[in-house]
């Protein structure tokens, strides 16, 4: 297996985003959003283990939240679906989302069930331990779409995440394909997928942990990632891209595969890394480059991320990439 990887591996470094799919450079990201209720901590306790220390803070957050910051700090012009509690921080999201650029004209309010809250604790090497109450994410239904079903008909790239219900996924990808609109998906938290789900996704983005349970192998180190990446392309999806954390990410179309390393950075906190690897990676496909390119350019995104405590708040700016020279950014 390792030898076939390897023969192909050159094929994609002259991968080129689907243009027939690139109706404009809009990123719509449909998915959830939360306010993260962070505990910095020496380790993560154990069930049944109380842990006195760390400092407290809220910071906003939410996968899908995230994931549109990221891209709009990016430089992408960004359209978020979501659905909000009627509550003080529904508000306060709705606030922040158009600070940043972000358009909220789809943003959904739900009446009766409050905004989603996210408890997470983080240990001194920055590895974190997230529990979710879904609110009113849970209650998006395709309903809410309706509006911004022209919006995502004429867009360059959806972006998708699990915190929201598997319906709404559902629905949204095979609208995507029939609109013929590159869908990007994330799927975090792990949660089985269908046949039919996998087969429109254009570009989907595990963790080692996600890869594992739709790839149905064990996955502890890249040649693990690409045999899981090449099983997933097996069963109908475009391209996989298996985020590695520190050791960067694997790139497969088919049976060919690439590495593109991460940055080395002494992390501080990795909650937000994967949605700020996906939104990047989604900027950067709408402007054009390669998908190696765009890879390259979402780890380094990513590991700066790592660097600062938070969700929302760890997100890079455009120009904070360019200061650091990272590669393939202009």
């Amino acid at each position: 297996m390792v030898d076939v990887i390897d023969s192909f591996e050159k094929r994609l470094k002259n991968i080129q985003p689907n243009s027939c799919c690139m109706h404009s450079r809009k990123i719509i990201v449909i998915g959830s959003s939360n306010m993260d209720m962070v505990v910095k901590t020496s380790h993560i306790p154990v069930p049944g283990e109380t842990v006195l220390s760390g400092s407290f803070f809220m910071n906003p957050g939410g996968k899908g939240a995230n994931q549109a910051v990221a891209a709009a700090r990016l430089g992408a012009e960004v359209i978020f679906v979501s659905k909000l509690g009627n509550d003080v921080f529904g508000k306060q999201f709705s606030q922040l989302f158009g600070d940043e650029g972000i358009d909220t004209s789809y943003l959904v309010s739900d009446e009766t069930l409050p905004s989603g809250v996210a408890l997470i604790t983080v240990d001194h090497q920055g590895e974190n331990s997230i529990v979710v109450a879904s609110g009113a994410n849970a209650g998006l239904s395709v309903k809410d779409l309706e509006a911004a079903l022209p919006v995502i008909a004429d867009a360059g790239i959806v972006l998708l995440q699990l915190e929201i219900p598997m319906d709404v996924v559902n629905f949204v990808t095979a609208y995507a394909e029939e609109k013929n609109v590159k869908v990007i998906l994330n799927p975090a938290p792990a949660a089985p997928l269908s046949a039919t789900l996998l087969r429109q996704v254009d570009i989907l983005t595990p963790n080692k942990t996600e890869a594992s349970m739709i790839a149905g192998i064990p996955v502890n180190n890249i040649e693990d990632a690409k045999r899981a990446a090449i099983l997933i392309c097996a069963k109908g999806v475009k391209s996989v891209i298996v985020t590695m954390g520190s050791y960067g990410a694997i790139i497969c179309e088919g049976d060919a595969c690439e590495v593109v390393e991460a940055r080395k950075v002494e992390p501080m906190d990795t909650t937000a890394a994967g949605d700020v690897f996906n939104g990047a990676l989604s900027v950067a496909l709408s402007e054009g480059k390669t998908l190696v390119d765009s890879v390259r350019f979402a780890c380094d995104a990513a590991s700066i991320s790592v660097t600062r405590m938070g969700a929302q708040s760890s997100i890079p700016y455009r120009n904070e990439l360019i200061a650091n020279t990272l590669g393939g950014i202009d």
